[in-house]
């Protein structure tokens, strides 16, 4: 966790790293590393945040060598993950 003077002038302060790490389970990893490599790849509007670009993400899915059997249920986990991060940018910001 960053000390206060670290942070000096970020407008950060400790408590805003005081939450644990999140463990990632092994058969989570390569498509927690897909959404990892999808940050910027958000579709925001004037109200935020409002979904991933589908098209980035099937170019991301050939970027990690994901096959087709696999595509299907990849983009599954990849939506569950979005709808967790859309729910949790909608807590934050409003």
């Amino acid at each position: 966790m960053p000390t206060a003077k670290e942070l000096e002038g970020s407008g950060f302060e400790p408590a805003d790293y005081a939450l644990p790490p999140v463990q990632v389970w092994p058969d989570n990893w390569p498509v927690f590393m897909l959404f990892c490599d999808l940050r910027t790849q958000w579709r925001v509007a004037m109200g935020g945040a409002t979904g991933l670009d589908y098209t980035a993400v099937l170019a991301v899915m050939d970027l990690h060598g994901i096959t087709a059997d696999k595509r299907r249920d990849t983009l599954a986990d990849i939506q569950a993950m979005e709808d967790a991060a859309l729910a949790a940018m909608a807590v934050t910001y409003t």
